[in-house]
């Protein structure tokens, strides 16, 4: 796992998920700090080198607290300190590295802003060629003393679409909810199908949407039912919730404040996804508008990463 810091408290937020990952899976986690050259004017022909050199020093005494900090619960940790760009940089080192899972916070040293992520935050997502867990800054969790164990995942989102890629979270899933005993909650969205709007709706266009819905409720309770045996079978705990709503991720976004869900789990493309675009639109909302944690399973192969789009305005704040 890599785990971006900028030494602000707002990016260490994510440190408690850190124990939490790592304790399941049992992965190598690096802390890696990016130090940027930031060269404005004149004063750029005369980069102070000494300066330079102290911050250097003191990000990676800064790195190693916090690996103390982490190997004190049990944790390997290793730390790296590199120079260039912000997201580029842990972009290209999460490459370079074969790095499974980013773990980053949605906001760091330049503050909360009305965003649900900053613009740093934004481009690491669109161009990260792995999993990532976003970890809401406005929401910091306790970080693990003495080696206890904080139930920071009790009960989890999975939408699903009945598709296979949209399964492809549960393998992480399961095995993150085992050893948390979290109960997952699976949850289908059945989407009221668009009619034509040049005319009223006729009583033949009504009937047929109630036979289409009915139809899709069928099939959806089906494989909810199929997932969930699977599950209940692996020794997890699971609740399913199959739903009918105009808008699918409204209707998440409202089950997730009702069920008290503590992380929503995606695959970054379910079966309308098109790998030219590194998530599917579900994703895209939870990662902006999201209030909670956010575990994206990236499906694609390496050989089909996908170029990362136009990113966010310049109007967005900083990280």
């Amino acid at each position: 796992m890599l785990v971006p810091l900028d030494g602000s408290q707002l990016a260490e937020c994510v440190l408690p998920h850190v124990v939490a990952f790592t304790r399941s899976f049992g992965t190598q986690t690096t802390l890696l700090r990016i130090l940027e050259k930031k060269q404005t004017g004149i004063s750029a022909q005369v980069f102070d080198l000494l300066n330079w050199q102290i911050n250097k020093t003191r990000a990676a005494l800064y790195l190693e607290n916090t690996r103390a900090q982490l190997e004190s619960v049990g944790l390997h940790v290793q730390t790296t300190v590199l120079e260039g760009l912000e997201a580029e940089g842990i972009t290209e080192f999460a490459q370079n590295a074969g790095i499974k899972l980013i773990i980053l916070s949605s906001h760091g040293r330049n503050g909360l802003t009305q965003w649900g992520i900053s613009n740093v935050t934004h481009k690491i997502i669109l161009s990260a060629p792995t999993s990532l867990l976003i970890v809401r800054a406005r929401q910091p969790a306790a970080f693990p003393a003495d080696g206890a164990e904080t139930p920071l995942y009790r009960r989890i989102l999975v939408p699903l679409d009945g598709s296979q890629r949209a399964e492809n979270v549960l393998p992480i899933i399961t095995q993150l909810a085992r050893f948390h005993q979290a109960q997952i909650h699976l949850a289908q969205v059945i989407q009221t199908p668009e009619m034509a709007r040049q005319m009223p709706p006729t009583p033949e266009d009504f009937d047929l949407s109630s036979r289409l819905m009915a139809r899709n409720r069928a099939e959806a309770g089906r494989a909810l039912e199929q997932v969930q045996a699977r599950l209940s079978l692996a020794g997890v705990m699971v609740q399913t919730h199959l739903l009918t709503s105009e808008n699918a991720a409204l209707a998440l976004h409202q089950l997730t404040e009702q069920e008290n869900i503590d992380l929503v789990a995606l695959s970054a493309h379910g079966y309308s996804g098109n790998h030219q675009w590194p998530y599917g639109s579900l994703v895209n909302n939870f990662i902006l508008y999201g209030k909670i944690s956010l575990l994206i399973v990236q499906d694609l192969p390496t050989k089909m990463e996908p170029t990362a789009p136009t990113l966010l305005s310049s109007e967005r704040a900083g990280r």
